[in-house]
């Protein structure tokens, strides 16, 4: 049994950990008393007495408590972006290439990726490492979101009884949105994409799209040839899904909805194609894969149990 420690407990992706965990009997989770949460001292005896530490804090926050680490022994996974491009840090994507997993299982500080973030290198990482899609190319992201990835205040602001806000909403309009650094280099990307996102009124499930044009790709290829790239590239991944069938087998009606791996660690990827236009596709939960499901996952993995326990 080891000690599991939640440092933001409390927070979505927290409470989400927790429900993802209720039924181990090979955890022994520490939880700090609500009063106390802040104070520095027991939080400090709190994140030094833990095997396994997972931060899900903002940026500043988890730079403090990292910080607050004295011993050697106490591995640490940061759900925020704090890291995510840190040299020392592992990046929590185990099937991001053939080394990962092994390089989050050796590590004491691991990264948990962001959820647009996830969507985007599960797609574009086998194209570039095959010399398909050229590091230089000009990537745009399309995505949607359910309004929990905002936290607790955009949940509220969806879920007021006044109607506060019930349409879909274009965001990060800076075109700085905290994702990119990690899209670009854990893709392979030289260059950042440009990346639109959208929050949609529901409350989770997550589309990334990215659309690709044959005479810009380094070589020619079918969209059979990329769901065949996929499928051996994530060969035995048991969280991934390769969806191989015309539209009218993997869609519903013709409609692609954001929703049908939530409640899961699954991702699944779609490829569609019409003459010179490819378009590539993720959907997973955005508080599964793309948050607390990835965070189960790797401690699963750090720690030497079944990848796969309490994961669906």
């Amino acid at each position: 049994m080891f000690k599991l420690f939640i440092d933001g407990q409390e927070g979505t992706t927290g409470l989400q950990i927790r429900d993802r965990i209720k039924y181990r009997d090979d955890i022994e989770l520490l939880e700090i008393p609500h009063e106390k949460r802040k104070d520095p001292h027991l939080k400090s005896q709190y994140l030094n007495s833990a095997d396994v530490v997972i931060l899900c804090l903002p940026d500043s926050a988890a730079r403090e408590s990292v910080s607050m680490i004295s011993n050697n022994h106490t591995r640490i996974i940061d759900a925020s972006t704090a890291f995510r491009t840190a040299p020392d840090w592992a990046y929590g994507i185990p099937e991001l290439d053939k080394n990962q997993r092994k390089t989050i299982r050796n590590s004491s500080r691991v990264s948990n990726p962001g959820c647009y973030a996830t969507g985007l290198i599960m797609l574009l990482k086998p194209l570039i490492a095959n010399s398909i899609v050229p590091s230089d190319y000009p990537v745009s992201i399309y995505a949607i979101s359910g309004y929990s990835g905002g936290g607790k205040k955009l949940i509220a602001a969806y879920e007021d009884e006044k109607g506060c806000f019930k349409e879909p909403r274009y965001y990060a309009l800076s075109l700085s949105h905290k994702h990119i650094p990690e899209m670009t280099k854990h893709s392979g990307l030289s260059n950042p994409p440009l990346f639109v996102p959208i929050v949609g009124n529901y409350y989770k499930g997550m589309v990334v799209s990215v659309p690709l044009h044959q005479k810009l790709l380094s070589k020619k290829i079918s969209d059979h040839d990329i769901i065949s790239l996929y499928m051996e590239y994530y060969d035995s991944e048991p969280f991934v899904k390769v969806m191989d069938g015309s539209p009218e087998q993997i869609l519903d009606n013709g409609f692609l909805s954001p929703v049908e791996c939530n409640d899961t660690n699954m991702i699944e990827l779609f490829v569609f194609a019409k003459d010179e236009q490819l378009l590539t596709m993720t959907r997973f939960d955005n508080l599964g894969k793309g948050a607390s499901g990835a965070a189960v996952q790797n401690m699963n993995i750090m720690m030497d149990v079944e990848e796969t326990k309490g994961l669906i």
